[in-house]
């Protein structure tokens, strides 16, 4: 596996584009508006928020990707089309001038949208623009579209890998945003994925499920789910390689590039947290079971007082601990040891569950780093999972105390 420049537009037969059409109403350097295309038929699978409250565009989507096949995707920022006046009224506007612009078919187009949760969404801006969006479509941009899907983040988030499967060369590219509320329990915020694989569609859906799980629904901002995430993968088979539609040799090489795909966007979305300094990532070794090793992580990652000490440079492993202990997992905690690493190194503070001796400076000086890492030994099993968040800052407040206003 080859990491190259690229997105979503990288991958033969696609391409992409990112305007600002006005829903933002920022100056025409914020873009709001972005479409991805397929120059023919694409297996296509998606997962979408477990959240109760799900947006206007999420519904629509479902119900457009039961076939399992798309050729477009539109996505505007700037208004999540969620519990507002009218919202499947302007999805289904939204998937109907894309189609009709594209010469594609209704059912093959499909929606998201993300920013603020209950205020109508500016409709005519976005049908204004989709022609426009159309009119700029190329294969160089893959990054225009990544810029257009973003609200709170701080940086553009694309990846793109390159495979060989039966001595055809395969791209497998994606673009994701997410800052804030974040702890997906499906998926991100959004994410998009394309690759011109030729993968059986119950394949596809396989290996994004099980990617997703390992990668997307590991990371933590806030702690919230959001109501419109969205994550999409469309495969058109253009690489010319033999289909996937069994497992074996191809079927590793491709979901191990998946895989990537996602783990690299999370990370992404994790590092750029609303208000962030710090990425953290939270490693839990020797436990006897994966679903306890992922609870526990994630209940560490999350922790308000975790996150908070991170922030402060305090190596206070006691609130690890006591995340550890409500997780709701059963396990021993003399069995437990904590450490902290980064580039500066590592150090243990804890072990058998009672605190040890350690140089505080030095701990510090780890902690001080961009990215930590939290290391935990529970001595039960050989089951490890890694988590990852970020800390939590007066930014973070700031920006939430007024996003709506």
């Amino acid at each position: 596996m080859k990491v190259i420049n690229g997105g979503v537009s990288s991958a033969k037969g696609f391409k992409a584009a990112g305007i600002h059409c006005g829903v933002k109403a920022d100056s025409g350097d914020k873009k709001d508006l972005a479409l991805i295309v397929s120059e023919c038929m694409c297996s296509a699978a998606a997962t979408f928020t477990t959240n109760k409250v799900k947006a206007a565009p999420v519904y629509l989507s479902m119900n457009n990707i039961k076939d399992g096949q798309a050729r477009a995707i539109v996505c505007n920022s700037g208004n999540a089309n969620a519990c507002a006046p009218n919202g499947e009224e302007h999805a289904a506007a939204m998937c109907r001038k894309t189609a009709d612009v594209l010469g594609v078919e209704l059912n093959d187009v499909l929606v998201a949208s993300t920013g603020v949760i209950g205020h109508e969404i500016n409709i005519d801006a976005i049908i204004s623009g989709i022609p426009e969006a159309a009119a700029k479509l190329s294969e160089e941009g893959g990054e225009d579209a990544s810029y257009a899907m973003m609200t709170t983040d701080l940086v553009n988030k694309q990846v793109c890998v390159e495979i060989e499967l039966d001595g055809k060369k395969v791209t497998v590219g994606g673009a994701a945003k997410g800052s804030g509320m974040i702890h997906p329990n499906m998926g991100t915020m959004l994410c998009f994925i394309t690759t011109d694989a030729d993968v059986d569609n119950d394949i596809l859906s396989e290996i994004l499920k099980e990617s997703v799980r390992v990668t997307f629904n590991r990371i933590s901002v806030d702690g919230d789910t959001s109501t419109n995430d969205t994550c999409i993968i469309m495969a058109n088979g253009l690489a010319g390689n033999p289909k996937i539609a069994s497992k074996g040799a191809d079927y590793e090489i491709f979901k191990e590039a998946v895989g990537f795909v996602c783990k690299t966007l999370a990370v992404k979305i994790a590092k750029d947290g609303e208000g962030a300094t710090k990425l953290i990532t939270c490693k839990v070794k020797g436990a006897s079971s994966e679903a306890k090793a992922e609870t526990i992580s994630m209940s560490v990652i999350k922790s308000p007082l975790v996150k908070t000490a991170m922030f402060g440079e305090d190596a206070n492993w006691g609130r690890v601990l006591c995340a550890m202990g409500y997780s709701g997992e059963e396990f021993d905690p003399l069995k437990v040891t904590v450490g902290f690493s980064s580039k500066a190194g590592s150090i243990d503070v804890c072990t058998g569950g009672k605190g040890l001796e350690f140089d505080e400076d030095k701990a510090s000086e780890i902690l001080a780093e961009e990215e930590i890492t939290i290391d935990i030994t529970m001595q039960e099993g050989d089951w490890e999972v890694t988590a990852w968040g970020c800390d939590l800052t007066y930014d973070y407040v700031k920006i939430n105390g007024d996003y709506r206003t």
